[in-house]
């Protein structure tokens, strides 16, 4: 697809993303507000695709730096066969190692990407596919990584969704020891394996 296409093609996105009015969410599904410290404030984004999925990577990348963030695209940049599971570790890594606070992979489907991130140590990588699911993955699992099938939703709702990600804070309080069990169980599966 030439650029001028894809240009026009994030432009229209991001025009119908800001003049959207969706309804006000229901009191259960808003996001209480929190605090924000230093740690919860995100301002580089990894993000990496499959070949299937150059195009809606581009869109959310634009995106996302016109409401600024700072993206790092670890590729691909065309659409050659590629192996998802290089890119999915090269966003997890990016999350991991500090370089980027959080991460956001798309394939065909979440699924595998989603497998890859958790693989590397200190991810939590959530597979989400409606906005009830990335408010969860946030508020409860402090996700530090969105997975999303690119092909399953329209450029509109992939920066939808990956807005309400960024934007939504991990509830700690109750959730807290969970998370902290979740990360010990990935420390003894590392020192120990399975028995």
């Amino acid at each position: 697809m030439a650029q001028i296409d894809i240009e026009k093609i994030v432009q229209q996105v991001v025009s119908q993303v800001l003049s959207q009015n969706a309804p006000e969410p229901s009191e259960s599904e808003t996001p209480s507000p929190r605090s924000v410290n230093e740690k919860d404030m995100v301002r580089r984004v990894a993000i990496g695709s499959d070949h299937t999925t150059v195009e809606h990577k581009e869109i959310l990348k634009n995106y996302l730096q016109s409401i600024g963030y700072t993206m790092v695209d670890v590729g691909p940049f065309s659409k050659e066969r590629v192996d998802y599971p290089d890119y999915a570790a090269a966003v997890a890594r990016k999350v991991a190692n500090g370089d980027c606070d959080r991460g956001i992979m798309l394939d065909g489907a979440g699924i595998g990407s989603s497998m890859v991130c958790n693989k590397v140590r200190g991810i939590r990588a959530a597979l989400c596919y409606n906005m009830k699911t990335i408010v969860n993955s946030r508020e409860h699992n402090n996700a530090n990584v969105l997975t999303l099938g690119g092909p399953l939703h329209s450029g509109a709702e992939l920066c939808e969704m990956a807005k309400l990600w960024l934007e939504t804070r991990f509830g700690g309080g109750r959730h807290w020891p969970r998370i902290n069990k979740m990360m010990a169980i990935e420390r003894e599966e590392r020192l120990y394996g399975s028995k």
